[in-house]
Parts: structure tokens; C-alpha cells; sequence
């Protein structure tokens, strides 16, 4: 049964009520332009930012930047144990302040003015799929997916009497820290299995032998580098041409179902068209994301790429395109296509077609390319096993997170506890 915030459901003695009715809700703001308010200056104000916010943590206790005092009135000063709500992104997660400072537009804060909650049980509350339903809907409809004072002063909160509550977050306090340290190992084995492949990676590649050669990129290439197609204003549609977008070559998988449409004009036979087995490489995005490269499998009907998008082929009789794939995965390739992006803008860098061509390419006689292949890719597929495995885990255990967060805002868990039963003890007893 899915908790529905409604008093007659619950259990004697609790009840409902808004988040209007238990907090003072107002919005961040931003002195402008910020720049002229930024300090380094100790005795400034602290500036609160989303990045200050740590996804595994409820509290932001510093931040990175400080704005000047007189920023103070284009801004919102929040307190030591207020409560932020991001409303933008990541909607409605909460976080509880453990230092003082200013919040900018992209921030609710929430100031208890009942004394009806404990904090660490509006924190779990908040941070329950029961609540993020009812943001989700409150949001629904909006062009720009974000929440505002109106609608968080709507959402109903399910309020058992404090000393309850405070049962509660002791139950949960302790569930939680075996199923959070649970988490954080499962992470860590994810990224060791990334890391381990990387350093595979690397070290196959650091190991040439007497018969490697190197060339400039152009030297090995059928088809030289050209960009993919360039939209015209307005051009897109929800039927039409198909258009590979930036985000099917950045991760370094290829996947083909990323495709917005166009009812834009397109030439039959013109070079944008996608064919598989081309080699194709990110000309902009951040400085981390620029020059993901894929090979192009799996076309079937006709699409185009975008102009983000740098596509050429191949010569297999000089260099494997999957060799060549692995190659510009390496670090060293990586940090030199990165450091070779221009652009004013120091986010959203680019390379072109001449900074592609004249990459280096140090590759041995197809034969020992193929075995190098065969072992990169196998090592590669059992690293993907295992990050499903992780992956897998991590979703079971942020689901019985959940569950327990059922049990707590419907009763069960205080009724199990008076049972003398807690999901902690059964937890362990597994």
C-alpha cells in the first residue's frame, strides 16, 4: 500500500498538516551582478551554492565562495539549523544548514515557527519518495520543471507526537547507518571496477613495442573529419528527419535511440548522413566531456548527425577503428584533446576538424591490433558485468530505504518497535 498523506489512514494521535502551516517558507535571491559581490575577504558573508551540497549528506556546514555584507539585502540570510530545498534540478532535496550564510534563487529555506516537528524527522520526511510524489505533482504542467513558495507551502506532512518522532529517527538512525555504510562500499567497488579498467587501459597502451609506428590521425583516415550537420534556427519537431544528438557519442557508448527531429531541409547524399562504422568524436561540451569518442553501429534507417558532432572514417587496412577507439580513451589522448579545446568561453571549449587531424596515433601491424582488441574488449564486458552487479545493488538497497521510510510515516514502524521488532534488528539478523 503507497502512504497517502491522509490523517484518516494513520495512526492515534497523529496528524497532518502543510508545510505552510509548520514553517516560514521564503525564496533565495541574487545580488547582481554577482561577480561585483564575490570576496575572499574572511569576514564576508558565506555564499551557498548548489555545489556546496553534498548528494550523500544532509548538511552543509562551509562553502567555497563569500559574497560581501552588502550583498546581504538582494540576498536571503539563513541560520544555523534552517532547512534548504533546492528547487530547481534535483527538486526538493533537502539539506539541513550548519553554518549561516546567503542562499541565491535556487534555494527555498525552510524556519520552523511551530515547534510541532523534530528536525531530523522532517529531514527523513522530506527526503521520502512520499514527499518528492507530492513536489512531482505540484511541478507538473510547468515549463521549467522547479518549485516556488506556493506550491511547498502545500505539501502535507505526517506529524506523530514529537517524542514519536523522536523514536522514529532513532529507529531510522540506526537502519540507515548499515544500509548507508552498505552504499558506500558498494560505490567504492564501482569505482575501483572503473578504475582497474582504466589502468588496464593505460597500461596496454604504455607497453609498444619495437614495431609501433605513429602518425598524425589524418595520416590513417579514409574520410577526413567533417562536423555533422548544422540546424537552422526553430528547427526542431516531433516527427521528421532524425537527429543524432551529443549526448548518444558522450559517456563513449554509442546509442542511437538519442535523437531529437527536424522538418528542416537536408540534402539526399550530403555528408552529415550517418553510416556504421564511422568514427565519431564530441567537438564541445565541458572541458571533461569534449572528445568522447564512439563508432557508429546499429543504423538502419536514415539520420543525421548534429554539428557537435565530428564524424570520419577509418582505414582498417592501416588501423582497426576499435583500436583506434580505444586509443583516444587513454589518458594521455584524453588530456591532449582536452588541453587542444579552444574557445572564449572557458566551460564550453571546442576542437575542429585540424586539431582531430593532427592527434598522434602510435599503433603496431593489424595482427597484434586485433589482439590487443580482443583483450580490451573482453576485460571491458566483464567490467560492465560488474558494474550491473553494483549497480543493481545500489538500487535494492536505495529501494529498501524506501520502504523503511513507508513504515516509519505510516506507523508500522513504531508498532514493530513496541512489538519489540525493528527493521535494524532484522537487518542485523541477516
Amino acid at each position: 500500500m503507497k502512504l497517502t498523506v491522509d490523517s484518516g489512514q494513520l495512526p492515534q494521535g497523529w496528524t497532518v498538516a502543510t508545510l505552510g502551516d509548520i514553517c516560514e517558507i521564503a525564496r533565495g535571491g541574487s545580488p547582481r551582478p554577482i561577480k561585483n559581490f564575490l570576496t575572499n575577504d574572511r569576514n564576508g558573508v558565506n555564499w551557498i551554492k548548489i555545489g556546496d551540497a553534498s548528494a550523500s549528506s544532509k548538511y552543509i556546514y562551509e562553502t567555497k565562495e563569500k559574497i560581501k555584507t552588502e550583498g546581504i539585502k538582494s540576498s536571503r540570510l539563513v541560520g544555523e539549523g534552517d532547512f534548504l530545498l533546492s528547487n530547481s534540478m534535483s527538486f526538493g532535496r533537502p539539506y539541513i544548514m550548519k553554518t549561516t550564510g546567503c542562499i541565491h534563487d535556487g534555494w527555498l529555506v525552510l524556519t520552523d515557527k511551530s515547534n510541532l516537528f523534530d528536525q531530523d524527522y522532517l529531514y527523513y520526511f522530506l527526503g521520502s519518495e512520499t514527499t518528492y510524489k507530492q513536489f512531482d505533482d505540484l511541478a507538473a504542467g510547468s515549463t521549467v520543471r522547479n518549485l516556488n513558495t506556493k506550491l511547498v507551502r502545500k505539501v502535507r506532512v505526517v506529524l506523530p507526537p514529537l517524542p514519536e518522532q523522536k523514536q522514529i529517527v532513532a529507529i531510522l538512525d540506526e537502519a540507515f547507518e548499515g544500509i548507508d555504510r552498505a552504499i558506500a562500499n558498494t560505490e567504492k567497488n564501482l569505482a575501483n571496477a572503473r578504475e582497474i579498467f582504466e589502468s588496464y587501459l593505460n597500461s596496454v597502451f604504455s607497453q609498444k613495442g619495437d614495431d609501433w609506428v605513429e602518425k598524425k590521425f589524418s595520416d590513417v583516415l579514409l574520410v577526413q573529419p567533417r562536423n555533422g550537420w548544422s540546424p537552422p534556427a526553430r528547427n526542431h519537431s516531433e516527427t521528421g528527419t532524425p537527429v543524432l544528438t551529443l549526448s548518444s557519442v558522450t559517456g563513449f557508448e554509442f546509442d542511437i535511440g538519442k535523437v531529437k527531429y527536424t522538418n528542416a531541409f537536408t540534402k539526399q547524399n550530403a555528408h552529415y548522413w550517418l553510416k556504421n562504422g564511422e568514427f565519431l568524436i564530441t567537438r564541445s561540451n565541458t572541458r571533461e566531456l569534449v572528445g568522447h569518442v564512439a563508432i557508429c553501429n546499429g543504423v538502419k534507417e536514415p539520420i543525421i548527425c548534429c554539428d557537435l558532432i565530428m564524424k570520419m572514417r577509418i582505414n582498417e587496412d592501416k588501423v582497426k577503428t576499435r583500436f583506434a577507439y580505444w586509443y583516444f580513451r587513454t589518458y594521455k589522448l584524453r588530456e591532449l584533446i582536452m588541453s587542444s579545446a579552444r574557445g572564449a568561453n572557458p566551460t564550453m571549449r571546442k576542437i575542429n576538424k585540424s586539431i582531430v587531424q593532427n592527434l598522434p596515433l602510435t599503433f603496431p601491424y593489424p595482427p597484434i591490433q586485433e589482439t590487443i582488441i580482443n583483450k580490451l574488449d573482453n576485460v571491458y564486458k566483464e567490467t560492465k558485468r560488474l558494474e550491473a552487479i553494483y549497480q543493481s545493488k545500489l538500487k535494492a538497497l536505495q529501494e529498501l530505504k524506501q520502504s523503511i521510510l513507508h513504515k516509519a510515516f505510516t506507523g508500522q514502524l513504531t508498532m514493530d518497535k513496541k512489538r519489540g521488532k525493528t527493521e535494524a534488528e532484522n537487518l542485523k539478523a541477516s
